[in-house]
């Protein structure tokens, strides 16, 4: 499910769900789970975040949201989703995402979520289409790509939930660096060496300085915005709604 490569002081890690690597209850569990372990002091200097495969992250396990009749996968998948975007932003050393293909929805998010955001030019696509797909964003993130875009991209890629190729997301500021698919690792470990270099004390605090402000939303404001998400994500009209973007999609449904 999430494989380690060790690259001197850095931890490459890579998503290995799935062709796909969608974004379901184990998943996110194992990501929390994971970014724990790497945190304490003796433990790797920096971090590198990829996907196996062609596709970085396609987002959220749509097919298993469609088939959730009474809504208790749904409610425990909301809260495992929370807590793994918690734990990248509260990692205290440097996370880079080497993004190797589609980065699609919750892709995009985890991208937005690195302190350096790397991709390889090709045919995968990022951004996040949940408006097409008919769901709204939980607090979480939607405070990643408040803190992440500037205000004209993320409302119009919020809104319009267009996805675009790695050449246009440099120049909105979705990925700092677009790379060729074959240098993308080591570039992506060379971005995380260097921010390395930095004081850890001193990135550590600046980093919980630049995230503050989403984290601080997400415990004091969150609550009447999360319900709401959750309210809609567990809905009959939202899994219809996922069902007909899926046939749209994909031509199946289940």
């Amino acid at each position: 499910m999430i494989e380690r490569d060790d690259r001197g002081r850095i931890a490459v890690v890579r998503l290995a769900h799935g062709k796909a690597n969608a974004l379901d209850l184990e998943l996110c569990e194992a990501l929390a789970a994971t970014f724990g372990e790497l945190a304490p002091a003796d433990g790797p200097a920096a971090v590198v975040l990829t996907g196996r495969g062609s596709i970085f992250s396609a987002g959220v396990d749509l097919f298993r949201i469609a088939g959730d009749r009474d809504g208790a996968y749904t409610r425990r998948f909301l809260v495992a989703l929370d807590a793994a975007l918690a734990a990248l932003l509260d990692f205290p050393k440097p996370l880079v995402a080497a993004v190797n293909g589609h980065a699609i929805a919750g892709g995009c998010i985890l991208t937005c979520a690195a302190d350096r955001r790397l991709m390889a030019l090709g045919p995968g696509r990022i951004g996040v289409p949940e408006q097409r797909v008919g769901v709204p964003f939980p607090t979480l993130p939607i405070e990643i790509l408040r803190g992440a875009l500037p205000p004209p991209t993320l409302r119009d890629l919020v809104l319009t939930g267009r996805t675009v190729p790695a050449d246009e997301a440099r120049p909105l500021g979705l990925v700092d660096e677009v790379v060729a698919a074959d240098e993308l690792p080591d570039r992506a470990v060379e971005a995380a060496d260097r921010l390395a270099d930095l004081p850890p004390e001193v990135f550590r605090h600046t980093k919980r300085q630049l995230w503050a402000p989403a984290l601080d939303r997400r415990r004091t404001d969150g609550g009447a915005w999360e319900a709401e998400a959750l309210r809609q994500w567990d809905s009959e009209a939202s899994r219809e709604r996922i069902r007909a973007h899926l046939e749209r999609t994909v031509g199946r449904s289940s």
